[in-house]
């Protein structure tokens, strides 16, 4: 489970375990005794904030029209294929360049 640092609790964290999740979430700059957290993976974690973001874009989902769970579920599954389909054209397409426009020649 990955999280914030605002939800470093030990009680948290004993929930977690519990439940046969594994915690990665660093620790408060104000814990005693520091524990460990899994770098590279907590590292990860932005593509599931960019991805909620995105999602917000959508007025349906940001506004929670739907009452249902289930259609307003399936309203996020649609958006987020979407985006993703989106994303796989610009790639294939080849608008995509992540160093910069290239070169000439």
């Amino acid at each position: 489970m990955l999280a914030d640092r605002g939800d470093d609790a030990d009680c948290f964290r004993a929930a977690l375990t519990e439940r046969g999740s594994t915690p990665c979430i660093p620790p408060k700059a104000n814990r005693k005794v520091p524990i460990s957290h899994d770098t590279g993976l907590y590292r990860q974690r932005h593509r599931i904030e960019d991805m909620s973001g995105k999602l917000k874009d959508w007025r349906r989902i940001h506004a929670r029209y739907d009452r249902c769970a289930h259609t307003s579920m399936s309203a996020i599954c649609i958006a987020a294929t979407l985006l993703s389909w989106r994303n796989q054209c610009a790639l294939s397409l080849g608008q995509y360049q992540p160093f910069g426009p290239a070169s000439p020649g």
